[in-house]
């Protein structure tokens, strides 16, 4: 798939990437492409699923989730069963914004959004009471130096 995404698809993606508020007139300009080619490009990326959705980034501090967790989990269990309550979990939990399956080990890492540590616990609580986990650590993210959700679309 990533060969058919020619140099300017890549253009078109770095740009929304950055604003996706762009109107098409204005993301046309700076591709250097008509409105209507722009248009039929993005929607053909749209319908392809390489544009998955566009967003709004919002400043998390400014909504009261001013701490970045990740949490460790160790599991001896690994019986479908115990997969997919763990994926309900997880995924029923709002301040928990990624789960990764690992290789090495841990398991997973899961990435949450907290107000504070005791928000924190009592996620851990909800989590805890919902499947069962063998071994659960968390890291406190200290000082986000980098956090992005731009792909480095014009390197190849």
């Amino acid at each position: 798939m990533a060969d058919d995404i020619d140099t300017t698809d890549r253009r078109i993606l770095a740009e929304l990437q950055v604003d996706a508020s762009l109107s098409v007139e204005q993301l046309a300009e700076r591709v250097h492409l008509s409105r209507n080619a722009c248009w039929r490009r993005v929607k053909l990326l749209e319908e392809r699923g390489v544009i998955r959705a566009r967003v709004a980034l919002v400043d998390p501090e400014k909504l009261g989730f001013g701490l970045s967790v990740f949490i460790l989990v160790r599991t001896s269990r690994h019986e479908p069963d115990w997969l997919r309550q763990f994926r309900e979990a997880v995924t029923s939990l709002p301040e928990i914004t990624g789960v990764y399956r690992m290789s090495g080990d841990l398991d997973y890492v899961l990435r949450a959004r907290v107000a504070d540590v005791k928000a924190y616990d009592r996620l851990y609580q909800r989590l805890i009471a919902k499947v069962p986990l063998s071994d659960v650590s968390a890291s406190f993210v200290m000082e986000e130096i980098r956090d992005t959700t731009e792909l480095p679309v014009l390197l190849r």
